[in-house]
C-alpha cells in the first residue's frame, strides 16, 4: 500500500492506491483546508509535493487554473483533492498565509 508522509508534522499514513492526498490527510486527522469539499473549485487544499510527483495522477487544466490562485505556488504545487496516489509520496502542507491580507492602508 502507498504511504504518504505529511510535512512538517512527519505524520505517515498508508492508503489504498487511487486515494487522493486530501483523503489521506483527513484519514490522518491533519488540518488541511478544503473549503469547496474537494471539488477543484478553490485552492485551499494546496500542497507541495516534495517526493513522488511521478506517483500522482497528472495535472489537468482545471487544477492548473485553480492553482493559479494559490499563495506560495511552487513548481511542485498540487491540489490535494485532485491528485490520486499510486506510490509513496511526501507532501508539505504550507502555512496559512491568510494573515498577509489583514494590512490596513
Amino acid at each position: 500500500m502507498p504511504k504518504v508522509t505529511f510535512m512538517p508534522s512527519g505524520v505517515e499514513v498508508e492508503v489504498n492506491p487511487g486515494t487522493t492526498i486530501l483523503d489521506a490527510a483527513l484519514e490522518a486527522n491533519l488540518d488541511l483546508d478544503h473549503n469547496c469539499g474537494g471539488n477543484c473549485a478553490c485552492s485551499t487544499c494546496h500542497i507541495i509535493v516534495e517526493v513522488g510527483m511521478e506517483k500522482l495522477t497528472p495535472l489537468h487544466d482545471d487544477e492548473q487554473d485553480m492553482l493559479d490562485e494559490a499563495i506560495g505556488l511552487t513548481q511542485t504545487s498540487r491540489l490535494a483533492c485532485q491528485c490520486q496516489i499510486s506510490g509513496d509520496i511526501t507532501a508539505r502542507i504550507p502555512q496559512n498565509f491568510s494573515a498577509l491580507s489583514d494590512f490596513d492602508d
